[in-house]
């Protein structure tokens, strides 16, 4: 994508559900985000956010949260 079209992207939104509770692992039981990318959110870009929504899907999938 051109830097351009990246400027006039809106912003992927954050997953976050209002469940903030850290599991053993340090991880969302409501968004499935570790901490690491619950605090870094605000500072990336739409690629690494996406990249982020495939690790939560993943996760939930490996959690049984998501068929």
């Amino acid at each position: 994508m051109s830097d351009k079209a990246a400027a006039a992207e809106r912003p992927v939104k954050s997953p976050c559900v209002s469940v903030c509770v850290l599991n053993a692992a340090d991880i969302c039981e409501g968004c499935f985000r570790s901490v690491a990318e619950i605090s870094r959110w605000g500072s990336m870009d739409n690629d690494e956010r996406r990249a982020v929504l495939e690790n939560c899907n993943e996760r939930a999938r490996q959690m049984g949260r998501v068929l």
